[in-house]
């Protein structure tokens, strides 16, 4: 069964930083290509970056250059930089295994001074 789970959410000031991660275990195929979504209040849940097994990687163009996704087979872990944070990137951030269409919990992302 596969499993995955987010980390690294929190209050930031407009401008800061944050890292988001997530850990997928279970099936190999669930590695193959990695989304991060995210929700604001009231909002449709959207497509924020995603990377394939190669490493090819697609943006929103919201977060074009200001947003990183990346990843650690090894590890099973894949990572969200998010750099200068805007209040309108206040939203739960879920991480998605596209291979068995698993969702984490979501971690919570708050944009404001």
């Amino acid at each position: 069964q596969v499993q995955v789970v987010e980390s690294g959410g929190g209050l930031v000031k407009p401008g800061g930083s944050l890292r988001l991660s997530c850990v997928v275990s279970g099936s190999t195929v669930s590695l193959y290509i990695l989304d991060w979504y995210r929700q604001a209040p009231g909002k449709q849940r959207e497509l924020v970056a995603s990377i394939n097994f190669g490493g090819n990687t697609n943006y929103a163009d919201s977060v074009k250059g200001r947003f990183t996704i990346s990843r650690d087979s090894a590890k099973r872990t894949f990572y969200l930089q998010m750099n200068s944070l805007k209040p309108e990137d206040t939203a739960v951030y879920y991480c998605h295994a596209s291979g068995s269409n698993s969702w984490g919990q979501g971690t919570q992302v708050t944009v404001s001074s």
